[in-house]
């Protein structure tokens, strides 16, 4: 039989078999594929909190290697105004070490190499016989005081100038332990930049606040709805929702919801929040009023807040310039 030929019936069922087969497992991963069941997992870009825990690790490390900096350069400044005190008093030390060493080789000089000089010539000529001795005794006590005049004057000096060497390698020390440490912190700061570079901008819109695009972290998304859905229900002192609120009641209403616990008092969530700077402040951070603390509304950027401003106004979105500002604080 040829071998291109099959017996009917007989073996053209396995691999009709197999081709069904085939195309029932294309049709079936097909809809699975449709269906996402077999679809690579997304990369699921890091959250506001993820990022967030990263810098905090990072700060982690950078705070001690900036505390021991600022140690280092307050030691510096410390040391190196010892340092030029000491060469104040070694300039006139080493004058007066100058001019006694002169005054010494002058007079051995004169003497040992060109003679007696007039005066001494004078002395030793016109004295008499018995005062001569008296004289020359004189001479030498006189050259002696100028060498016990410069010994002391060098001792003092080698004094200081020992302490200055000592103080000169201490502070070239320091100054290298600042360099390396300057390093560091560049390198951890400017990890830290690129994490907050690296912070996702969220659209956050709600009904009665203004749209805000930036870093919000998902707590802040949450209490930002929340306080803005509370616009227009009244104040009344003392209340925390849901129908009435005080300026410490709303933001302790709206970061309940994101399941961050605030007292009901504006001094003690000042306390329960991280310390912002304004340049650094986000949509959700509290802004507080005043130097006694007095208010706080919660921020949703671009000098905007919503709050509970007074008796007879009720919640709404109001400037945040309208009040001398006593800082922003992040809750979580």
């Amino acid at each position: 039989m040829p071998l291109h030929r099959h017996v009917p019936g007989r073996s053209s069922r396995p691999g009709g078999l197999r081709r069904a087969a085939h195309r029932l497992l294309v049709l079936v991963a097909a809809a699975a594929v449709g269906a996402g069941l077999l679809s690579a997992p997304a990369h699921a870009e890091p959250s506001v909190e993820e990022i967030e825990r990263q810098i905090d690790k990072q700060w982690q490390q950078l705070e001690p290697t900036i505390e021991q900096y600022n140690k280092v350069r307050s030691q510096l400044k410390v040391n190196r105004k010892k340092s030029a005190d000491l060469q104040k008093k070694i300039q006139p030390l080493a004058l007066e070490a100058e001019l006694a060493m002169n005054r010494v080789a002058d007079l051995a000089s004169r003497y040992y190499v060109n003679g007696p000089s007039q005066e001494i010539g004078a002395v030793l000529l016109n004295a008499k016989p018995d005062l001569l001795g008296e004289q020359m005794a004189m001479l030498e006590r006189l050259a002696a005081y100028e060498r016990q005049q410069l010994e002391s004057v060098m001792k003092v000096r080698k004094k200081y100038d020992t302490q200055k060497a000592k103080l000169d390698a201490l502070i070239a020390d320091q100054e290298a332990k600042e360099k390396q440490l300057a390093a560091k912190k560049k390198q951890i700061d400017a990890k830290i930049k690129q994490l907050e570079r690296s912070l996702p901008v969220t659209t956050v819109k709600t009904t009665n606040c203004p749209t805000i695009n930036g870093v919000v972290s998902a707590a802040a998304r949450t209490a930002i709805k929340v306080a803005c859905a509370q616009v227009g229900k009244p104040y009344v002192w003392g209340a925390t929702g849901p129908n009435s609120f005080d300026c410490s009641g709303l933001t302790q209403y709206a970061y309940k919801a994101a399941g961050i616990y605030l007292t009901h008092f504006t001094g003690a969530q000042w306390n329960e929040g991280k310390a912002i700077s304004r340049s650094e402040a986000r949509p959700g951070d509290l802004v507080f009023f005043r130097s006694d603390l007095s208010h706080v509304g919660l921020y949703l950027g671009n000098n905007l807040m919503v709050h509970a401003p007074r008796a007879g106004k009720p919640v709404n979105v109001s400037p945040i310039t309208t009040m001398p500002i006593a800082g922003f604080r992040r809750p979580g």
